[in-house]
């Protein structure tokens, strides 16, 4: 998506032409935001061209297919257009973070992460929305910021790409597990011990990584943890009340399914234990059920918080 808050036109690319053509006509994505009419300066069109003129593209796709989508998009940016991921996961095999993988394809384009507690509906609707907008140059991610903000959707931003990258990705992880706690019966104190020790891996993580702990603790790391892991309308916390009930995934992309491996195994590489999120990806790859996951993580020895 070419982005433009000023009121200029901005085109919203997608793969699927007919779709495309059919929000263009009804003015409203029926599929995934019913009843939310596109503003008059949001243009849908297939096709890469309409890149060409954009100082700075949204790149909203998954973090799986950040790497392709992003090489595909190379040759139709202006030159030193940014870049900015909208993805929250940790890339398999590379294990890389989203803006990690924007400098390897895209290494001619400042890239940016725009990350934080935000639910499509809720901002399409114009409700109050704050989130975070990281770039390595700090004048670049305040530029950014300013284009993007609205009275209603509130950017704050940050040069601490690690710490909103992986607050991004640790958080649905940890939502998939809040969800199977719920899904389980096991009570609101559990899923807000869940929460809070869960909050304790991703920032143990965040600073073996060189993450601020101030960026972990704020919108795209804690913040992001709580309106995930507590809502039905997070596709990660609703893939793990399914799980913890014992239902059908729901049909919907949950990142965090994607990301759990890759992120224990970002954390072992760094010498980091993140058990609640070892649970999640031990249940996500069939290698063990919900009750023995959560019976495991209570059979843990007794410590000092920390």
């Amino acid at each position: 998506m070419a982005a433009d808050a000023t009121g200029a036109e901005a085109p919203l690319i997608g793969r699927d032409t007919a779709r495309m053509a059919e929000m263009a006509a009804t003015r409203e994505n029926a599929a995934r935001l019913p009843g939310v009419t596109l503003r008059p300066q949001v243009a849908p069109c297939a096709g890469w061209d309409a890149l060409s003129g954009a100082d700075i593209v949204l790149l909203v796709t998954p973090t799986q297919t950040l790497r392709a989508v992003s090489a595909e998009l190379a040759p139709h940016l202006k030159p030193g257009a940014a870049v900015v991921a909208c993805a929250k996961g940790v890339e398999r095999g590379s294990l890389l973070l989203p803006p990690a993988v924007l400098g390897e394809t895209l290494p001619e384009h400042p890239a940016a992460l725009l990350s934080g507690p935000s639910f499509a509906d809720d901002v399409a609707r114009g409700l109050p929305t704050a989130v975070t907008l990281a770039a390595g140059d700090e004048r670049l991610a305040a530029r950014l910021a300013a284009r993007l903000a609205t009275r209603s959707f509130r950017p704050y931003h940050s040069t601490d790409l690690t710490g909103v990258a992986l607050g991004g990705a640790a958080k649905n992880v940890l939502a998939i597990a809040a969800g199977a706690v719920e899904g389980r019966g096991l009570g609101a104190s559990a899923v807000a011990a869940l929460i809070a020790r869960g909050f304790a891996e991703l920032t143990r993580l965040g600073v073996a990584l060189g993450a601020k702990p101030e960026t972990l603790s704020g919108l795209s790391g804690l913040g992001d943890l709580v309106l995930t892991a507590t809502s039905e309308k997070s596709r990660n916390f609703a893939l793990g009340l399914a799980l913890g009930k014992g239902e059908p995934a729901p049909d919907k992309l949950a990142e965090g399914a994607a990301t759990a491996e890759a992120l224990v195994a970002l954390a072992e590489a760094n010498g980091v234990e993140m058990p609640i999120s070892r649970a999640v990806a031990d249940v996500i790859a069939g290698r063990a059920s919900v009750a023995s996951a959560i019976e495991d993580l209570l059979a843990r020895p007794l410590r000092a918080e920390a």
